[in-house]
């Protein structure tokens, strides 16, 4: 089914007629937003679409999912299609996950921050990047997560559904929004270490001493895979994904908690409950100079910008192999434990050894 088709219908039928039961011919056309729109974004994206929950949605949608930030629509930053509650309407919207961050906070004090952060990457992205997209979203008057999903918008092309777009603009405005998605997520970052408590959104606290349930450890595939690229087809090795995993499973095995779902982080590791921020680095052609110091700073840079200034976490470096004796003093000389894999299992820097990660 063509893009447009597929909102044509969802915008005119939602809702319409005697059926709005959740098996009705739409929502189950919706549920099929992974067949019917899959296709038309980069491998290893998610589609979900959704009708509602329990009944049909006031704004129903269908969410497209880097799953590096997120693989569901309640925190992290994704792109959505949403519907007006008048049905006369689609906003393909750059948004972010609203319901965890309002579980904690309250509705009010909830849209107030997303509404800050959502300003702050808007204002720190290129001109260029954001011309002619909406700062805004109009999905109707009544109360609830609408009003959140407003709140939420970075940025946003609205569809009237009586006069849509050709096919090959939407297609060309799917393609722009996916690339906005990459360019928002790395500006959130660049935001986050440049002012401190405007970036609310996807920061997971593990509590310094009790079980982290949130935790969950499901490392990437590592085998090659083909990514086509402006039709070009590129193989690549996740050989990244096979020292996280690989350090990942020794970690469990011993009953240490090991989560990855923690991005941009690589990994979180709980042992008797200290908190261990992890950077997995893969060193190439024996050269561990750049992994070192890219571990070096990413790990202060996450460590500052992701935790309280009074509840920092202890940090681990991962790498591929051994990184030598100079480099795994200078590790340890800013508090940072090294481990890395040999014949016999995991070795490491004298704090990685003491703490019982080798």
């Amino acid at each position: 089914m063509k893009l447009g088709d597929f909102l044509y219908q969802v915008g005119t039928t939602f809702g319409v007629g005697d059926d709005k039961s959740l098996g009705s011919p739409v929502a189950r056309l919706m549920r099929a937003a992974p067949a019917e729109i899959g296709p038309l974004v980069p491998g290893g994206y998610l589609v979900v679409g959704s009708p509602g929950k329990g009944q049909l949605a006031l704004c129903p949608w269908v969410s497209v999912f880097d799953p590096d930030e997120t693989t569901t629509a309640t925190r992290g930053m994704y792109l959505v299609y949403l519907l007006a509650e008048d049905r006369k309407t689609f906003a393909l919207s750059l948004n972010q996950g609203v319901t965890e961050i309002t579980k904690a906070l309250g509705a009010q004090e909830a849209r107030k921050r997303l509404a800050a952060e959502a300003a702050a990457i808007r204002d720190a992205l290129p001109a260029d990047t954001k011309a002619g997209l909406s700062p805004t979203i109009d999905l109707g008057g009544r109360s609830g997560l609408p009003r959140s999903y407003e709140a939420g918008n970075l940025l946003a092309i609205t569809y009237e559904i009586a006069a849509l777009p050709d096919e090959l603009t939407l297609r060309a405005d799917l393609s722009r929004m996916i690339s906005l998605y990459q360019e928002a997520l790395a500006v959130r970052e660049e935001v986050r270490q440049t002012t401190r408590d405007t970036i609310v959104t996807v920061i997971e606290q593990p509590p310094a001493t009790t079980t982290e349930l949130l935790l969950h450890f499901a490392p990437k595939d590592d085998g090659e895979y083909l990514q086509t690229v402006k039709a070009r087809k590129l193989r690549k090795s996740r050989s990244h994904e096979t020292l996280v995993a690989r350090y990942g499973q020794h970690l469990r095995a011993q009953n240490i908690e090991v989560g990855t779902n923690v991005h941009p982080r690589d990994l979180v590791v709980v042992k008797n409950g200290t908190h261990w921020l992890t950077e997995a680095k893969f060193i190439r052609r024996g050269n561990a100079t750049s992994a070192v110091r890219e571990a070096l700073g990413q790990l202060a840079t996450y460590a500052f910008c992701l935790y309280p200034l009074d509840a920092q976490p202890h940090k681990l470096a991962l790498f591929s192999e051994p990184i030598g004796d100079v480099y795994t003093r200078l590790l340890e000389h800013h508090h940072i434990a090294a481990v890395w894999p040999t014949d016999e299992g995991w070795a490491g820097s004298p704090t990685a050894t003491a703490a019982g990660l080798t």
